[in-house]
């Protein structure tokens, strides 16, 4: 199972820099940058963008729900036009600044609550769909593999968008393939566990429930979270894992 690795970079305020954020770029294939609205700033964009084009790395719009206070990760309600028009705003801003740079936006993955929020409501997630087949030229979107894959996949064709499917490396999963909410104690995997998880993506195509079952998944790139600092720990290890 072929995979590439994804990880959510950006994500400080006022100039700041991840310290993690250039050791993960160095062994991830793509970066979903946020673009300001749950983190991140122009400032942060363009460093981020700075280190992508050192180490050759392909760039996404990471965007995110207008809630900077609570990361993204609250849900919110909003209109179909209001969602597509920030997510325009969002996608737009950082390829802009990608095209500034010389490089080239290649995917969309939303962020947080609004990932989670898509991938159990349908007309969220055509509405994300339709923000994407809205852009004024192709690009990407990174939508989360579960069992309900080749319907998603039919949808985003019905609206001229190619998906790319994801699994995490470092988030437990529920028996409908879903992730366990982080509230939730063991939601988030340790080093040990997150290894392990890899490895039975990389050999078995699967991972294991949090009901101790055995889960199919078929996905195009696996994401580890630049926030959780044992997962940073290993990446070096983790890419490791994928390029055997």
């Amino acid at each position: 199972m072929s995979l590439m690795l994804n990880a959510d970079l950006g994500e400080t305020v006022e100039g700041g820099l991840l310290g993690a954020d250039e050791a993960v770029m160095a062994y991830v294939h793509q970066a979903s940058i946020a673009c300001g609205y749950h983190a991140g700033d122009h400032l942060m964009i363009q460093r981020t963008l700075n280190l992508a084009a050192k180490y050759s790395v392909m760039v996404g719009a990471h965007p995110g729900y207008p809630d900077r206070e609570g990361f993204g990760r609250r849900s919110m309600t909003c209109s179909k036009d209001e969602l597509v028009a920030l997510m325009h705003y969002q996608i737009a801003a950082l390829d802009g600044m990608s095209r500034s740079q010389n490089l080239s936006l290649s995917y969309v993955k939303p962020h947080g609550a609004l990932y989670n929020d898509m991938m159990v409501d349908h007309q969220l997630r055509r509405a994300v769909m339709l923000s994407v087949a809205g852009f004024y030229r192709p690009i990407h979107l990174v939508l989360q593999a579960t069992p309900e894959a080749e319907l998603h996949r039919r949808e985003a064709e019905a609206l001229g968008v190619t998906l790319w499917f994801e699994a995490f490396a470092d988030r437990r999963y529920d028996s409908n393939g879903l992730l366990v909410p982080r509230s939730e104690p063991g939601a988030v995997h340790d080093r040990k566990t997150t290894l392990a998880q890899v490895k039975q993506l990389k050999r078995y195509g699967s991972v294991t429930t949090e009901d101790g079952d055995s889960l199919l998944i078929k996905a195009d790139t696996l994401c580890i979270h630049g926030d959780n600092p044992e997962s940073v720990a290993v990446i070096r290890e983790i890419r490791a894992l994928l390029d055997q």
